[in-house]
């Protein structure tokens, strides 16, 4: 998931750097459009087997005189049948990032009826392997993995890109598609989940204010898997915002985890969440300090503090009083395995690879998505084709990038700059005290530091009675959590729990 600009913008095109497809038009080209296809499927959960609907295709999204097509959104639903009271079947609807990011991420790895295979942090080899998918929650909820506007099946028409490719247009968007959904399935009465991973952390935030705000349709629940909601905590590119170390602070509980996972940290503890819990207490208190002292940090305390870092991050004293005590997120996984000739991983530091560029002060590449990538996209295209009957008359666009010139607006409510949709989120609480919010994430994510995420919400403009409808998982994986069997399993879990306790 890596795309430019801003560092979350990176986790949405690194998977799709190796995955683009052939150049297409932009234009709407009706003739090639296939009519949505539905197939039945079934899949045995905890001993019980389930019967489900699967429906592939898209759905328009017309103008505001609701006469012309300005583009189609892609998607992917498995509804269970059989189901006694329809209303109260929840249904959940589910996404990537970028921004401009398909769902086959979300849709091969974590909770459908089908799940890409992957065993450790190997690069894996052709032919993978798809399975029945142990993890899927369809025992609890109907699923609906939604692409962004220009990806997957769908196209936007050529000259309104503009009114799909931004913050809030995004957001729109998904609205309109969420609406128009219930419509179609006749769902309107019926629990609804929002699960959105990475900057689709971002976007269920704005898509949970939109249906509440323009359409009156609240939603029992937001989950939050590597969560982004103020790109300010960002420890990539752009550079951190000068007098700013909050984003340094909240990612150094990653770097330690990291460097514990590698062994490179000395005198390694074995309780990996205690010795979390002290770098946190660290980052927010002597670190913080002595990062918003400037130049009037004292040597004997600029020292002190470097040395506490070189035990956290298992980096050289030399090297972290070189980089002024601020090290970013590439410059980190570029030297943590340097010696080894080894780079490590944005989205899941426990992959490691070869540095392409030994000399080189950051890392470029992604090793965990240089390894599940072709996985993924393979295995993707295979199942819709074979099992779904879809998708011989248009490729699949993993991203918006590769298809010609994306600019997206980064403009929000009328501010430009870095956004924070933290107040959107607060609002939407305040005037629906019944929302429920899960945030999940991983020790092993630079991307998205998981502390960034706890910090984000803990910080929320609510009343203190508000805080008890959030509630927090964390994880020994990566960006995504459900990569492996083991970490899948207890994500499934608590999503299906948080479901659970919410759908009424």
């Amino acid at each position: 998931m890596r795309i430019l600009s801003f560092s979350l913008f990176l986790i949405g095109v690194l998977f799709f750097s190796t995955a683009v497809f052939s150049q297409e038009k932009d234009s709407l080209d009706f003739s090639r459009i296939q009519e949505n296809a539905t197939t039945k499927g079934s899949l045995t959960l905890k001993g019980s087997k389930i019967q489900y609907r699967t429906t592939i295709g898209v759905l328009p999204i017309l103008d505001k005189s609701e006469q012309d097509t300005l583009a189609q959104i892609s998607f992917t639903a498995y509804v269970k049948e059989q189901v006694g009271e329809i209303s109260k079947r929840p249904i959940t609807f589910i996404f990537n990032g970028g921004p401009g990011s398909s769902t086959l991420w979300l849709h091969m790895g974590s909770f459908g009826p089908k799940r890409v295979h992957i065993e450790g942090t190997e690069h894996p080899r052709a032919p993978y392997e798809l399975k029945d998918n142990a993890y899927s929650l369809l025992d609890v909820s109907d699923l609906v993995f939604i692409d962004a506007p220009g990806t997957g099946f769908g196209r936007v028409k050529k000259g309104h890109e503009k009114e799909f490719y931004g913050i809030d247009q995004d957001a729109a968007a998904f609205a309109k598609f969420v609406r128009n959904f219930l419509t179609l399935e006749n769902r309107w009465n019926t629990p609804k989940f929002i699960f959105g991973e990475s900057y689709g952390t971002l976007r269920a935030v704005l898509l949970a204010s939109a249906l509440q705000e323009k359409y009156s349709i609240d939603v029992n629940g937001v989950i939050l898997l590597s969560q982004i909601l103020d790109y300010n905590n960002t420890i990539d590119g752009p550079d951190p915002e000068y007098g700013n170390g909050r984003a340094y602070q909240l990612a150094l509980p990653t770097y330690a985890a990291t460097a514990w996972y590698h062994h490179k940290i000395p005198n390694r503890p074995e309780d990996l969440p205690g010795f979390l819990k002290e770098v946190e207490d660290f980052a927010m208190t002597e670190y913080a300090l002595a990062l918003n002292k400037g130049r009037h940090l004292d040597s004997q305390t600029f020292n002190k503090i470097a040395e506490k870092l070189h035990r956290y991050t298992g980096l050289s004293i030399g090297y972290i009083k070189k980089a002024n005590l601020r090290i970013k997120g590439n410059q980190f996984r570029q030297q943590l395995l340097l010696e080894d000739g080894k780079g490590i991983g944005n989205l899941d530091t426990r992959f490691r690879g070869p540095i392409l560029n030994p000399l080189a002060e950051k890392m470029t590449n992604d090793p965990q998505s240089d390894a599940i990538s072709s996985a993924y996209v393979s295995l993707f295209n295979s199942y819709v084709l074979n099992d779904l009957n879809y998708g011989k008359f248009r490729s699949y666009r993993t991203s918006l990038y590769g298809h010609g010139d994306v600019d997206w607006d980064w403009e929000h409510k009328g501010n430009f700059g870095r956004v924070n949709v933290m107040g959107d989120l607060a609002k939407t609480m305040k005037k629906n005290n019944q929302l429920k919010v899960l945030m999940m994430g991983g020790y092993y994510d630079i991307a998205t530091p998981y502390f960034e995420a706890v910090y984000e919400l803990d910080q929320l403009p609510i009343p203190k009675a508000l805080f008890a409808n959030i509630s927090y998982q964390l994880y020994a994986s990566g960006h995504m959590v459900y990569v492996n069997d083991e970490f899948a399993e207890k994500l499934a879990a608590d999503v299906r729990t948080f479901i659970n306790e919410n759908k009424e």
